[in-house]
């Protein structure tokens, strides 16, 4: 076999998968002791597959998917699954089924203290993570941890998402077997026609390669393969064309809300223009009655300063009446006018007009 070309099958299809991991448990063995986050120490001894009908596959989902019960030496169980491309609720149904085997051990009146960790494991032939700072890293583990301290864990379930896209095995020289197995299912396809001798000199990828082989497959067998791609890109079209019409949708409804949000911010312009208006007409008109106060002040003092004038020039032609008698007094007394002059204070010449203007008059 290491020397003869041989047309391989996708290892990632629902048949072929299931043939190597689902027929042959030392070969999951071999997968999951390579692919798990396991702790020194602990290694998958005994796989048991569960029932089909334990944790059966969701309607309208045509995935591949392996349900297995596997006993390592801490009796931990596992769920495996090969899933060929990427939705929203994929994360929450793997939690969900790895929930369901989690409580299904308390069956027949188990102890709380008795139930063992579940992991999930999901193979994804798609990605996920497209953020820049998750673009290189294609292995994801969840497990539950302390927010502040993560050495802190409550131990039951753990999930493990592996985006197989991402997976570039020239980065990853330090676990050479798990390596090898992402190898496997990224480089062999249809197209494959001699595998790489890394491959093959690995025992348990050989024997995987042997089970992936086209000949090692009825024609009833091929048939079913090439349907499961067919339901794979009808469902992958289908999701697409949801996600279009959704982002279309989100995309208009950016629009809307942005042109609402246009409208609304020019409305409120507008209305501070208006406001702005109103107040510089407000500030003219309390101007406009500042001056016309101003004025009428003005007015006022100007009244009064013509009050006043008045009001001097009354007291002064009373005060000059009253010198006017007072000189007439005197002067019928016999006094003449300059002791006249000398006791009122006047001149000689104003006693003299006054005087004369008794005599002209």
């Amino acid at each position: 076999m290491e020397t003869k070309k041989l047309k391989y099958l996708d290892p990632k299809n629902d048949l072929t998968f299931r043939k190597i991991f689902g027929e042959h448990p030392h070969l999951l063995i071999s997968f999951l002791n390579e692919i798990l986050p396991l702790e020194n120490g602990q290694i998958i001894e005994h796989i048991d597959y569960l029932d089909s009908e334990i944790i059966p596959e969701l309607p309208g989902f045509k995935r591949s998917v392996v349900d297995v019960h596997c006993t390592d030496n801490h009796q931990r169980y596992f769920i495996v699954e090969m899933q060929m491309y990427w939705t929203s609720s994929f994360k929450k149904r793997m939690l969900f089924n790895a929930g369901k085997a989690y409580v299904r051990q308390l069956k027949g009146g188990g102890k709380f203290s008795d139930l063992k960790p579940v992991y999930g494991l999901s193979l994804i032939d798609d990605i996920f993570h497209t953020s820049k700072a998750m673009k290189d890293i294609y292995y994801h583990h969840y497990r539950m941890v302390h927010k502040q301290n993560s050495n802190e864990q409550i131990k039951g379930l753990e999930l493990i998402f592996i985006e197989l896209p991402k997976f570039k095995a020239k980065k990853f020289n330090d676990k050479r077997l798990q390596t090898l197995w992402l190898r496997f299912l990224t480089e062999i396809d249809e197209n494959t026609q001699e595998a790489p001798q890394d491959l093959i000199n690995e025992s348990v990828i050989k024997e995987a390669l042997e089970y992936v082989q086209k000949d090692a497959f009825t024609e009833e067998e091929l048939l079913y393969y090439d349907q499961y791609w067919d339901a794979i890109r009808v469902e992958k079209a289908a999701i697409e064309d949801i996600t279009a019409q959704k982002e279309e949708a989100e995309r208009l409804t950016r629009i809307a809300q942005q042109s609402e949000a246009e409208a609304q911010r020019e409305k409120a312009q507008a209305q501070q223009r208006e406001a702005e208006a109103q107040q510089r007409e407000a500030e003219a008109q309390q101007r406009e009655a500042e001056a016309q106060q101003r004025e009428a002040e003005a007015q006022r003092e100007k009244a009064k300063a013509q009050q006043g004038e008045a009001e001097a020039q009354r007291r002064e032609a009373e005060a000059q009446q009253k010198l006017i008698n007072a000189v007439k007094r005197l002067h019928e007394k016999g006094m003449n006018k300059e002791d006249i002059a000398e006791l009122t204070g006047e001149t000689i010449e104003t006693i003299q007009s006054i005087l004369s203007s008794k005599y002209t008059s």
